[in-house]
């Protein structure tokens, strides 16, 4: 384990204890009442430190009770974050789609009006909050109609999304470089334990369009190569390859652990974004098990926390 990560994530945990009590509190506060008074009279949530921008990917928020795009916003607002990674699952869910996955295809492709979508983004940046990127699933864009990938661009577009994120795959890559370059929407790609450090360099992902990008998954990264992410970051950044990153923590060995506690580098590779002043959207993901008498919106406070501190 490193060990300036370490002495960081000892160093972190004493903090957190004194944010903890008041998280529980905030948390029985009613619904948007809570975006005007975090943060010691804040109107609005601001988590861009040090000109990094601190987000979240919601599914962090998988194990609360709320799954539509305005509960989803209650737990963003309340971790005091300005910018997200959003799952499409609470955005169509508010819109309107069924929850039958063969009539959502239908719906999909028989929608006329982006006004409900449109709704959802105006309630977001009335709240503070900015859907930087869209998330689309491993079902969602590479086993679907061409009707279905324009509908996903146009929802991102409409969210004012700068991306849309899915998982790694090169049968992507080459159907959806022109469709991201005519809409000006990156394809952000996710990695899990399967990536390398010659993946991007040495494959034809980047070949197949200017707006082909990376979501490089840091602590996936980490478990599955058993290096640090940090000299791949370095290398997608100066390329202008990395459109986000998903910060967490993981050990060598493969354990998901909380912020500063694993082997990622967090706190170096956040540092690094600042110093280069990159364009690049960090979001949180919650995946280490939350301990007994917590919840996610707490544990998310936490990292929030630990990141403004290696920022500032």
């Amino acid at each position: 384990m490193n060990k300036q990560n370490k002495q960081n994530g000892q160093i972190n945990r004493r903090r957190f204890i004194g944010i903890t009590t008041a998280a529980a509190a905030y948390s029985f506060m009613p619904r948007f009442v809570r975006g005007n008074v975090y943060g010691l009279g804040m109107e609005k949530p601001d988590s861009i430190f040090g000109g990094v921008k601190i987000g979240a990917i919601t599914y962090s928020f998988r194990s609360l009770p709320g799954t539509n795009a305005e509960d989803t916003l209650d737990y963003l607002v309340q971790c005091g974050l300005s910018s997200c990674e959003l799952m499409s699952g609470p955005i169509e869910e508010s819109a309107g789609a069924p929850n039958n996955m063969k009539e959502i295809v239908t719906w999909r492709k028989t929608i006329t009006s982006m006004d409900k979508f449109k709704k959802i983004r105006e309630m977001y940046n009335n709240a503070g909050v900015d859907i930087s990127i869209v998330k689309f699933g491993s079902i969602g864009m590479d086993r679907v109609s061409s009707e279905e990938l324009e509908y996903m661009f146009n929802v991102a577009k409409t969210m004012g999304a700068k991306g849309i994120t899915t998982e790694l795959n090169e049968t992507k890559a080459k159907n959806l470089g022109a469709l991201a370059d005519k809409h000006k929407i990156a394809i952000g790609f996710h990695n899990h334990t399967q990536l390398t450090p010659t993946t991007y360099s040495e494959g034809p992902y980047f070949s197949y369009g200017k707006n082909i990008m990376a979501n490089l998954d840091i602590g996936h990264y980490a478990a599955g190569t058993g290096q640090s992410a940090l000299p791949l970051v370095k290398e997608l950044g100066n390329q202008g390859r990395l459109l986000s990153i998903h910060v967490k923590d993981r050990t060598f060995d493969g354990d998901t652990v909380p912020f500063g506690e694993g082997d990622a580098q967090i706190a170096e590779i956040l540092q690094l974004i600042k110093k280069k002043k990159w364009d690049v959207f960090c979001d949180i993901e919650l995946e280490y098990p939350v301990p007994e008498g917590s919840d996610a919106i707490i544990e998310v406070r936490k990292c929030v926390e630990y990141c403004k501190n290696v920022l500032i």
